[in-house]
This record gives structure tokens, C-alpha cells and sequence, in this order.
């Protein structure tokens, strides 16, 4: 996302919308908010609390009160006062519905896109949202590599040459997806979703030290590679110090916070001899069998209590 907000040409593309105006260039047009309107007090001439920079979404309703109970110099006047409220960055007609010649020449004349889909207005506006609610989304970017390991989007962290790609890299060769390595880019979907994924110049690569740049999805095939994935948990990696008392039983969640997020975080110590993709594993498993409500860490204490009271 750019700072002005979505290019409004990459939605209309994924949503294969078709423009009514194709005069207009839509790269130079941008929508900046995550909502959506759809207008029907609007329609009646009440504009206190509107929004302008929202995308209009013309649906079933609001097509066939226009037409039924409005006459064409009453269209007219309602759409007028619409265009000139604000810089409203696109009108979308639903069902296959055109504007007609009156609308189009004022869209014209507030440079205002008018773009069309044959879908149900409901269907199309729940993709729609998620769509703006990813291009539009907080981003953040960190240092690290991705990879969804059992369905659990783990991201691995720690400073340069700790061996991150390394331990990626054995976890693709153990049917284990990339997502990014080198910068993981992250985006707060809603209030308890990240999807972390590749900047584009990296995507699909590591680089390894020592030998280079190796292409994933080349070597190793499509199904080794993903182009997004939700952050579930990280692993941090740091050099083993015999002076640190490191956690050995897993009470007590460590988190990270992450675009206002708290993520599970594990700090993982690096000596050698240690397999860091079984150990990459093993945490996803547990990650995942903790999310269904069962912690190992827990039924150890439990037993020992029970144990303890028989004494």
C-alpha cells in the first residue's frame, strides 16, 4: 500500500470489475478507508456523518428505489449532491446494473470512476471488504524468515547469520512451506489476524551464506512455497550462554507484541548439535495442541500436585 492509500486499479483487477469510464486511469485513483457505504439515507437527501473517501456500493435496493420511486431529473439531483459531498474514490454497480448517460457524464466531470460487477450484492461485498481490509491494513516489516510449518505460520527471528535460512531451508526439505525469508512483511488484518508475506523482490528466495541466493520455488517445487500465511508464534534465536537460566517447562507464554498484537514468542538458545527444524516442529505441534486446549506443561504440574498430596 502507498501512502495515498489502494490503487483502486489492483481492486477493480481482482475483483475483475469492469469500468464504466475508461477514460480514466484507475492506478492514479486511491481509496484510503477500509469501509463501505452503501447509500440509502443518502438517496433522500441526508448527508450529516457521511463519509466520502468510502467506496459506493449500488446494489438491489438501492437500484430499484432509484428507479421506481425517482424520476430521472430526481436521479440526477441525488447523484450530484453524492459527488460533490467529497473526493469519493469509485461507484460500483452490482448485478450487471449501468449507469445511466446522466450519471456517467457527472462522474466524468468530478473524475469520479463508475465500475460494475455481475454479482450479488452481498457475495461481492464480503470480498470486497476483505480486500480492502488487506490492502488497507496496518504493515510492519522485521527481519526474519516465515515458514507455515503444520498449518502454524511460524516466523523465525534473531540477529544475522544465527542461522534462520538454514533452519528454513531444512524444514522445506521436510515438506515445510516458505512464506519469506530475509524481511517478512506482516499486515493486521482485524484485531487477532497478521498475514505475514514476501516483499515481491525476495519472494520465493533465501539466501544462504556461503553459496547464495537459491530459488525455492525452482528447486524444490510450487508446494513448497506460499504466498501468504497467518503469524501464528515465533521462535527467536540467540547464542547459548551458560550463565542464562533458559525456560525448561513452558508455564508462562512469552510474547511479542506485533502491531499492537501479542504473539507467542519462544526464545530458542543455539549450540551445536541442536536439529532446529524437529525443534521448529515440535513447536508447532505444541503451538497447535494448545490452541485445542491441551498444555503438556499444565498436566505436569497437575500430576505433580496429585503426587505431592498422596505423599
Amino acid at each position: 500500500m502507498s501512502e495515498d492509500g489502494a490503487k483502486l486499479s489492483g481492486i477493480a483487477e481482482f475483483l475483475n470489475l469492469k469500468n464504466f469510464t475508461e477514460e480514466m486511469d484507475l492506478s492514479q485513483h486511491y481509496v484510503r478507508s477500509r469501509d463501505i457505504n452503501r447509500p440509502a439515507l443518502q438517496l433522500n437527501g441526508f448527508f450529516e456523518h457521511f463519509d466520502p473517501e468510502r467506496i459506493q456500493l449500488i446494489g438491489m435496493v438501492e437500484w430499484t428505489y432509484l428507479n421506481n420511486r425517482k424520476t430521472e431529473e430526481e436521479r440526477k439531483y441525488i447523484f450530484m449532491k453524492l459527488l460533490s459531498q467529497g473526493d469519493v474514490p469509485c461507484i460500483i454497480f452490482c448485478r450487471g446494473f449501468v449507469p445511466e448517460p446522466a450519471l456517467l457524464s457527472l462522474a466524468r466531470a468530478r473524475n469520479v470512476p463508475l465500475l460494475g460487477t455481475e454479482r450479488g450484492t452481498s457475495e461481492f461485498l464480503a470480498e470486497l471488504i476483505y480486500r480492502l481490509r488487506y490492502d488497507l491494513a496496518p504493515t510492519k516489516r522485521i527481519h526474519g524468515v516465515m515458514v507455515d510449518v503444520y498449518g502454524e505460520g511460524l516466523m523465525i527471528t534473531g540477529e544475522s547469520g544465527i542461522g534462520k535460512s538454514e533452519a528454513a531451508l531444512e524444514l522445506i526439505r521436510r515438506g515445510h512451506r516458505l512464506v519469506a525469508d530475509d524481511v517478512v512483511e506482516l499486515r493486521k488484518i482485524d484485531n487477532h489476524t497478521i498475514i505475514g508475506s514476501s516483499p515481491d523482490v525476495t519472494k520465493h528466495l533465501i539466501e544462504l551464506r556461503g553459496i547464495g541466493i537459491i530459488d525455492v520455488k525452482s528447486l524444490y517445487g510450487v508446494e513448497c512455497v506460499e504466498d501468504s500465511q497467518q503469524l501464528d508464534f515465533v521462535i527467536k534465536l540467540e547464542p547459548w550462554e551458560k550463565e542464562i537460566e533458559y525456560e525448561r517447562f513452558g508455564l508462562e507464554d512469552e510474547y511479542i507484541d506485533i502491531l499492537d498484537t501479542q504473539i507467542v514468542r519462544h526464545s530458542l538458545p543455539i549450540r551445536p548439535g541442536r536439529n532446529l527444524a524437529v525443534i521448529c516442529e515440535t513447536a508447532a505441534v505444541n503451538h497447535r495442541q494448545k490452541k485445542m486446549g491441551y498444555n503438556a506443561a499444565a498436566e505436569l504440574y497437575r500430576r505433580v500436585q496429585e503426587n505431592m498430596v498422596r505423599k
